[in-house]
């Protein structure tokens, strides 16, 4: 255990306290977006999506925590984001091979998510709200880059069928 010169024994128990064998203890984020009502205006876009108020810092839905998490926080957050583009792009490529539509549509659909995703992420003035926001907007790109060319196999694949025939 370091020594702690200078400082009172109830500081040094409190660092110990909140600090954990790998770092910041992950009770210690959700507290700084309770407590700080200044930050709600800015981490909680799913409220303000639905227009609604937040009078105490227990209002806040687990979406707005993940937003402040990928904004102040991003590691873990832009793991599982990519870990989830990924398990997509993996489901569409299954599905494509039972329904071609379904799987266009699909695609489609993920992408306009991963737009709207990463529009709340435009404005941000973090390095974790930009890091996100190139994420979900190259993850959406990804996507309806997959869906023009699923849509054109499946022309081209139609076009085939009819002039053998």
């Amino acid at each position: 255990m370091k020594q702690l010169i200078g400082r009172p024994q109830e500081s040094a128990q409190l660092e110990r306290k909140s600090t954990t064998r790998y770092g910041i203890d992950p009770s210690i984020v959700k507290v700084c977006i309770v407590d700080d009502s200044l930050e709600w205006k800015y981490s909680t876009p799913f409220f303000q999506l639905f227009n609604i108020e937040i009078n105490t810092g227990r209002d806040i839905s687990q979406l707005d925590y993940f937003v402040y998490a990928a904004k102040f926080q991003p590691f873990f957050p832009t793991i599982m984001t990519v870990s989830v583009i990924y398990i997509f792009a993996v489901l569409i490529f299954f599905i494509y091979q039972l329904y071609r539509q379904l799987a266009i549509i699909l695609s489609g659909i993920i992408s306009c998510v991963g737009i709207v995703s990463s529009g709340i992420f435009l404005n941000s003035t973090t390095s974790g709200g930009d890091i996100f926001f190139w994420i979900t907007a190259v993850g959406a790109l990804i996507f309806i880059c997959n869906t023009i060319s699923l849509w054109y196999k499946k022309k081209i694949q139609c076009l085939r069928a009819s002039t053998s025939t």
